[in-house]
């Protein structure tokens, strides 16, 4: 784990020519980024551009876990106008519970977003999204769990400077032979602060049918925009109740390869 931030760095020197900062940025496509927020906008990525989404986090005190640091990747590629292909994993999570530690990988998750309607007036971008868990992992989960399945209404709108994200989703959870379904809500609200620097805050809910309880959270995140197609970002996560994860902390960035893959 303590390799992660030095691996991060090289797959990022390996994507960004060396000449990039001297080179013209007006023919760029953008980034287009879901991270840090639990909130997802309902636009999409540019078409035949893959775009990556790196980052590490930290969680303490969580139902049954004392610990818990990951890192995460998603993937996107919008392959038509209104169609955009997901994969999302946790390829490495280091764990602690009461005086046990554990290494291992997490789930893995394959997604489709469409766009349904796109932001005319005032009326915002609206679209969809379905994900499937492909692979469990051996990783504990932290108080929202692992959804098997998860169907998610995505909204984003832009008013007076400010830009809105909201989602409501619906998952279904598994323990064993049991399922039971989730239920969950956040709007993600942004405005830029300074520059290439942009401030982020969320709200957000999720019920837990295991704990009988529902969690809820208060993010806030800082973001800078290095490029048009590179964005960091860092922040934390106060969750609110007796079944949350108290804290979580988190840094990554969103890469756009500059290149299409195909079309033009």
């Amino acid at each position: 784990m303590r390799r992660a931030p030095v691996l991060l760095y090289l797959l990022l020197a390996c994507f960004v020519p060396p000449s990039a900062a001297q080179s013209d940025t007006s023919d760029e496509p953008a980034a287009n980024p879901a991270r840090p927020t639990v909130s997802t906008p309902a636009t999409l990525t540019p078409v035949g551009y893959l775009q990556f989404e790196t980052g590490f986090l930290g969680a303490q005190h969580s139902p049954g876990l004392a610990s818990q640091y990951s890192v995460n990747e998603v993937m996107k590629i919008t392959v038509a106008r209104r169609f955009q292909l997901l994969a999302s994993s946790q390829p490495c999570a280091r764990s602690h519970e009461s005086l046990e530690s554990s290494n291992a990988a997490g789930e893995t998750s394959l997604a489709v977003q469409v766009l349904l309607v796109s932001e005319h007036g005032a009326a915002p971008t609206l679209a969809t999204s379905y994900f499937h868990r492909v692979y469990a992992g051996n990783t504990p989960d932290l108080d929202v769990g692992s959804p098997s399945n998860s169907l998610e209404i995505l909204a984003s709108t832009d008013v007076k400077g400010f830009h809105y994200d909201a989602n409501a989703m619906f998952n279904e959870l598994s323990d064993e032979s049991i399922r039971k379904a989730q239920f969950g809500q956040s709007l993600s609200v942004s405005h830029p602060l300074y520059k290439a620097w942009t401030l982020d805050g969320e709200v957000w809910h999720f019920s837990q049918p295991f704990l009988h309880g529902d969690a809820v959270g208060n993010l806030w995140a800082v973001s800078y925009t290095a490029r048009k197609n590179l964005v960091f970002d860092a922040g934390f996560d106060r969750e609110l109740t007796s079944t949350s994860t108290q804290w979580e902390w988190f840094a990554g960035f969103t890469y756009l390869l500059p290149h299409r893959l195909w079309g033009k």
